[in-house]
């Protein structure tokens, strides 16, 4: 039962998150694949994944203890705290510190969070910003 119910919460978020990425403006000069796209398919992708939960249930679930669901919701926090610090901080600053902390919650010693966090941002800038040539959101220092 509570797999369906993570189901419909998942169909519901899914749709919240696609309605909310269609409201997103676009300037006259955008990117050829559009602000929207990404995430858009992210949205269908969970959709796609939580009708499988609803309609694949386990039947013997097991849900992580309380201190896990408190690590799920600090990472929750993280994140959203990650979307308030972008256009502040700019696009490789808070993406070193959100996933070094995101490695950290994984397992990573603090030393190696640190070093993923730093080699996970600039990959990204690199693929997206210098390959790609998407726009990402610039910091302090211009990048």
């Amino acid at each position: 039962m509570s797999d369906r119910v993570l189901g419909v919460v998942g169909v519901l978020l899914a749709g919240f998150y696609i309605w909310q990425a269609t409201l997103i403006e676009t300037s006259f000069i955008t990117d050829p694949v559009g602000a929207k796209t990404f995430p858009i398919i992210v949205g269908i992708v969970l959709a796609i994944a939580s009708v499988a939960i609803f309609f694949l249930p386990d039947s013997d679930p097991h849900w992580p203890a309380v201190s896990r669901l408190f690590e799920i919701g600090l990472s929750v926090a993280v994140m959203i705290a990650y979307t308030y610090a972008l256009p502040e901080a700019g696009f490789v600053i808070a993406t070193i510190f959100a996933s070094a902390f995101l490695a950290w919650r994984l397992g990573a010693t603090p030393l190696e969070s640190i070093i993923a966090g730093f080699c996970i941002s600039v990959g990204i800038y690199a693929i997206f910003h210098l390959i790609l040539g998407l726009s990402l959101a610039k910091g302090p220092f211009g990048f």
